[in-house]
């Protein structure tokens, strides 16, 4: 009791065909398939974008300006030893 034997299962499978008809169960048999193709199609391609590096930039190099530094403040350095008064 409980379980489905496979007259249970030929029963439906009878009335599914009757209620949706041969032509239109594979017709939909198809798009699954179909839909199954593509899914694995758009997969495989999400890898390959993943492995794929970007291709390099080329910028082309702007002129180098000179550069002055700007003067430096030296500190006072007393020496260690010094004479005091």
């Amino acid at each position: 009791m409980g379980g489905l034997s496979i007259w249970h299962w030929l029963i439906v499978g009878i009335i599914v065909l009757l209620l949706f008809g041969k032509g239109r169960f594979s017709d939909m048999m198809g798009d699954v398939a179909k839909g199954l193709k593509s899914f694995k199609k758009g997969m495989s391609e999400d890898d390959e974008d993943l492995v794929k590096p970007a291709p390099p930039r080329i910028e082309t190099p702007r002129p180098v300006e000179p550069v002055h530094p700007a003067p430096v403040e030296r500190d006072v350095v007393r020496p260690i030893h010094e004479d005091r008064p």
